[in-house]
């Protein structure tokens, strides 16, 4: 039972590695049309709509006790970071910004440890640091991975990670009696709208207009629908089932398929950005 229970995970994880790891040059794709406020939002949007029959369903299951926790996981886990990403990749390769979305354990531990009383072990603490130390480093690194310099828009990423781990501790301490796809389709139910209405007030006749806005509107349908919708059914799934340090560990594997993905786009990768 442990091992199935283990091989649940590991196949979770996995799965979670490649899509949110593909994500990164979905979004880059999709910038090159829309600017980053309307790629967010539609990324939102497009989730929430195909979530809408599950969340219709879901909401007999709705309490209010529980509507607090929801709506962080849904604008702090979610609809914030989906902003902040796309602003991110203006200036920064979708490499890079994989590799810096691994802080994300580092903050789930701490806001774990600061505001959940989360049990630890020292070993996590020395991993985590390491982690830290390398995505300082990344931060700390201009063009050509020259320090000295600080690129700003990294920052953005940091920020993420940030909600990400907030939103991780809260649905791990506070809907353990919901399942995966009660919190995510719940919680997108409140974002959608929201995501909607912010879409409507920006200017689309510049994006509609671009060349190749079909393809690139596609790649944003793609990042919503599996990159969004389905992963948060995932990893809501796996926080229900581990520890959520131990579900936030996906982020040490999304880099790899975000750089094999930026290797084929042309991005420049270097050793010293691998170490």
């Amino acid at each position: 039972m442990i091992w199935g229970k283990r091989g649940f995970q590991f196949t979770i994880l996995m799965i979670l590695a490649f899509i949110w790891g593909s994500s990164f040059i979905l979004m880059k794709i999709g910038l090159k049309s829309f600017s980053p406020e309307q790629a967010g939002a539609l990324r939102i949007l497009l989730a929430s709509l195909v979530l809408l029959p599950i969340s219709l369903k879901q909401l007999k299951n709705l309490q209010r006790k529980d509507l607090k926790s929801l709506l962080i996981a849904g604008f702090i886990g979610s609809f914030f970071p989906a902003f902040l990403f796309m602003k991110a990749e203006t200036q920064i390769d979708s490499s890079l910004a994989g590799m810096l979305n691994s802080l994300t354990p580092v903050f789930t531990l701490l806001v774990g440890l600061l505001f959940h009383k989360t049990v630890f072990k020292w070993m996590q603490i020395t991993g985590l640091s390491l982690g830290l130390l390398g995505a300082t480093g990344l931060i700390l690194a201009g063009e050509g991975f020259q320090f000295g310099t600080v690129n700003g828009y990294a920052f953005y990423i940091v920020l993420a990670t940030c909600f990400y781990a907030i939103s991780i501790n809260q649905i791990k301490a506070k809907l353990p009696h919901l399942t995966g796809i009660q919190v995510t389709s719940l919680s997108f139910l409140f974002i959608g709208p929201v995501a909607l209405i912010y879409l409507l007030t920006t200017d689309l006749a510049p994006a509609l207009s671009s060349p190749g806005w079909p393809i690139h509107l596609l790649a944003l349908a793609t990042l919503g629908m599996v990159g969004t919708a389905l992963a948060m059914l995932l990893m809501n799934s796996l926080i229900r089932h581990s520890s959520a340090v131990a579900a936030s560990s996906v982020t040490y594997v999304i880099p790899i398929f975000a750089i094999l993905w930026g290797v084929l786009d042309g991005e420049k990768v270097t050793l010293l950005h691998l170490t």
